[in-house]
């Protein structure tokens, strides 16, 4: 792994994923995309087949040095998502996960669970969650995303990674909560209607992004922006 921007790298040789990365001191909305290189965001409905070894060393640093990971609740079922050692936040206004997921199996050294929903959700929903995770109401008839990002501060989780889905970041976005997004571009051309990493409304206008960093790895490259 190389580093191409900021340059020039201290060592060439080597790349500091704790320099290049580095979260800020105030609470930081990242979100962690992989796509190919003409937009898919996904190959047969997940991403593993988008992943490279360089895109896997990211995401294992970026899971690593967050205080939580945030994610949609079809994301989270259809990467069948598994507890981590930091708590996985789970936005889901009907509630739709099962208890039966295996994100809400314990298992030594991981987290609590968290199911961030609305005031509305479906009581019997609530009720199976509440014995397998700490259910949260942000908002009443939908999901507030700004009070799910103060819910997490008051919790003292600051540093936010958001892993999808595609609506969950659109979302984000119209509500103006996004401070980066890292990008990984593998090097592969799908073709077909795959999704894209967004998925909704047209933003008027559309957000802007400062370029931050550049890795290069065996042709992927690992893109990390400042979104405004």
């Amino acid at each position: 792994m190389r580093r191409l921007l900021p340059g020039p790298a201290p060592d060439p040789g080597r790349v500091d994923l704790h320099d290049v990365y580095a979260w800020p001191e105030t609470t930081c909305l990242r979100v962690n995309f992989v796509s190919s290189l003409d937009g898919a965001a996904a190959l047969d409905g997940r991403t593993a087949g988008l992943g490279t070894p360089a895109d896997k060393a990211v995401f294992s640093h970026l899971r690593a040095t967050c205080d939580v990971v945030v994610v949609g609740a079809g994301t989270a079922i259809a990467e069948h998502y598994r507890p981590a050692t930091v708590p996985v936040a789970v936005v889901s206004a009907n509630l739709s996960p099962s208890p039966a997921e295996r994100l809400f199996s314990p298992a030594p050294g991981t987290a609590t669970p968290l199911v961030l929903t609305c005031a509305s959700a479906p009581a019997g929903r609530r009720a199976a969650l509440a014995g397998c995770a700490d259910v949260v109401d942000c908002g009443d008839e939908a999901v507030d995303l700004r009070l799910v990002v103060t819910e997490l501060e008051r919790r003292g989780l600051r540093r936010l990674l958001c892993e999808g889905g595609p609506r969950l970041f659109s979302a984000l976005l119209a509500a103006e909560l996004v401070d980066e997004l890292c990008l990984t571009l593998s090097p592969l051309l799908s073709g077909g209607p795959a999704p894209r990493i967004t998925d909704g409304a047209v933003l008027q206008p559309p957000a802007g992004a400062s370029l931050l960093s550049v890795l290069e790895d065996d042709s992927t490259l690992l893109v990390r922006y400042g979104v405004s």
